[in-house]
Order: structure tokens, then sequence, then C-alpha cells
């Protein structure tokens, strides 16, 4: 493998629906970093039927070229043809870098696509950066310039691995929900837009779609909320979640939890934060009867405030908490969601 053919940053742009989804947004901006790095160009990869029309929108988040895989047999996710497809660019196209969001769709299309392009893949990254690997320069080995340093929580959370591919192209990895930041759209900005089609020829691989049943959410997503109540195991019981409501209907905030908090049942895994769960950036977030196990602080970390309400005055919650209140929450929370409406009442 000759590594001095690959060249770019490419950015799996996923479309449901023909609707962008907001992960490949917020991909485009980090890859509009790493480019910079780099001094080569940002590419979005358009996969999917009759959608074309979209490449405008990654142009104004970032994206200086678009490639566009149009067909039929993409008009829905399958797993087959859509790894087919992003394969077949990356064959042509040779990218040094390909990142990928890790949804259901990218955490099914990721593994296959970097099998068949015989390449590494590391998963659910929530630190990207151009560096030297190895990071330290060890005696005897070559230390190599500009390499894709893909930063991780490993073992359940309890540390944190930096990976690299030093010997493979493209480098890949998939990139959690909500850990990137989108760059404010540039209004009017236009890609290049290419055209490449690797041709389909459908066979018993390809899956055959009965029906698709669509969920409708009965839930705010807690990854667009500006405002997030969350409670933990110290709330008490699934009734206790009535105070952490009560607050966040005061605040037009919506309620989260821990992973304590689903495990015991209380609560659905779409309201989890942390590294099994969501991960949120929010204006304000009040971690209530949470410890602050770094597998939760992993989903939340990047919050502007963060306001933790618990009765240990040692819990780790308090190390990465702007404001903290040491405390019974069953007396505090209350007289903070009063004191609010009053505030509220007297302002009008």
């Amino acid at each position: 493998m000759n590594l001095e053919e690959y060249k770019g940053v490419y950015v799996f742009a996923q479309q449901v629906d023909n609707e962008i989804s907001s992960i490949a947004f917020e991909l485009l901006g980090k890859a509009k970093d790493l480019a910079k790095d780099l001094n080569t160009e940002v590419t979005a990869v358009l996969i999917g039927s009759g959608i074309k029309g979209l490449a405008d929108q990654l142009a104004e988040y970032g994206a200086d070229k678009v490639i566009v895989v149009d067909d039929p047999e993409l008009k829905d996710y399958r797993t087959e043809p859509y790894a087919h497809a992003l394969a077949s660019v990356i064959n042509q196209y040779k990218p040094e870098i390909m990142l990928v969001g890790a949804t259901a769709i990218g955490r099914d299309l990721g593994p296959r696509v970097s099998a068949r392009v015989a390449t590494g893949l590391t998963a659910d990254c929530t630190v990207l950066e151009i560096g030297d690997f190895p990071l330290q320069a060890v005696p005897g080995q070559e230390q190599l310039h500009n390499q894709l340093l893909m930063t991780r929580p490993a073992f359940g959370g309890n540390t944190i691995a930096t990976i690299a591919c030093p010997y493979n192209r493209p480098q890949m990895a998939t990139v959690r929900a909500g850990v990137m930041q989108k760059i404010e759209p540039i209004k009017g900005a236009k890609a290049n837009v290419e055209e490449f089609n690797p041709g389909f020829t459908p066979d018993n691989k390809y899956v055959e779609i009965l029906d698709i049943v669509k969920s409708v959410a009965e839930t705010v997503d807690i990854m667009d909320a500006k405002i997030l109540v969350s409670g933990g195991r110290g709330v008490g019981s699934p009734e206790n979640f009535k105070i952490l409501e009560d607050l966040a209907e005061v605040l037009g905030g919506t309620v989260s939890c821990s992973r304590a908090v689903v495990d015991s049942g209380w609560k659905p895994k779409d309201l989890q934060v942390g590294q099994t769960g969501k991960t949120v950036r929010p204006n304000v977030y009040f971690a209530i009867g949470i410890s602050g196990a770094i597998q939760h602080v992993a989903g939340m970390e990047e919050s502007d405030i963060i306001i933790a309400i618990n009765k240990d005055a040692d819990a780790p919650i308090f190390d990465v908490a702007d404001y903290g209140v040491v405390g019974d929450l069953n007396k505090i929370v209350p007289k903070l969601t009063e004191a609010l409406k009053a505030e509220i009442a007297a302002a009008k």
C-alpha cells in the first residue's frame, strides 16, 4: 500500500428519508479542523436515492467537495448495497481519513467497509486530532508525523485509549454523536459535486425490506435539550423523580438520568446520559443524586454549566461541577423549584 496516494478527509454524510442526519454536520465540523492541520480538503460522501439536492447543505457546513452515489438500490439503508457503495468510493478516491457517525447505521456500516478496504477502525471515538505516533519518541523506532490519533474510552470507560493506524489507509473512525461541534453554516456556500456509481447487482446478500415501521418518540431527545435535570440512583425511587420533573418544568428543561437509573428500570434508555447512553451539551446540566462515575461524566462534561446536588461531599461529580450543593436533594430540589417559581412570577 502506497500511503502517499491517500489524500483528504472524508465524511460519510448519513441521510435518512432524504434528510441529512445531525451527526454528518458534526463530523464535517471536525473534518475541517483535521483538514486544516493536514493542508487538505474535506469531502462528504452522500449515499442514497434522489439525494443530489442535499449537497448544498453539506457545503454550508464545511464540505469542499461532495461525492454523490445515487441509485434506487440505496433508497433505504441496507448493509450490503451501502457497504458496496462506500467501499467503492474509498477504493476509487483513496481518502487519507474516513469518518463515520457512530449511529445505528454507522456502527453497522463502518466495520464492514473497513474490512473490505483492508484497514483498521476505531469505534466510538470522543476525540480526534492530528499528531505523532508513537505519542512519545521511542529509541530505535521511527516516530511518524501527521497521524490521526483516535481517542476513545475503553474497559467500560475506566481508562482512555489513544489509537493510531499508521501503516494502512484510510484511517477510519466512528464518532459518537454530540461530541463534535458543528460550524456555523456558511449561507450560500457551494461544493464541487461529483457523481459516482459503482453499479449494483442485487443478489442473495441483499436484504429485502418488507415493511418499515417508524416508532413515535414520546419524549424530547435529550441531545437537543438546552436544560437537563438529570437524576441518579441517589434520587431513591422512580416516584421521587417527580421532584426533578417539577424542576425541569419550571425551567423549561428535560429530565434525563444515569445508567444506574435505567438498569433499575426507573427510566427508559432514551434518557440515559453517559458512555453507554447519549452525549449531551446543554447550556445547564443538573446532576442530582449522581455520584459522577467516569462513564457518566464522559457524556456530560462539555455542558456549559454543571450544577451538582449530592449528600456526599466527596462525590466525584463535584470535581467537574461549576456549582455544587451538599445536602439532601429531597429538601433542596423542592426549595429550588419554589424559589424559581417565585422569581419567574415576580419577573412577570
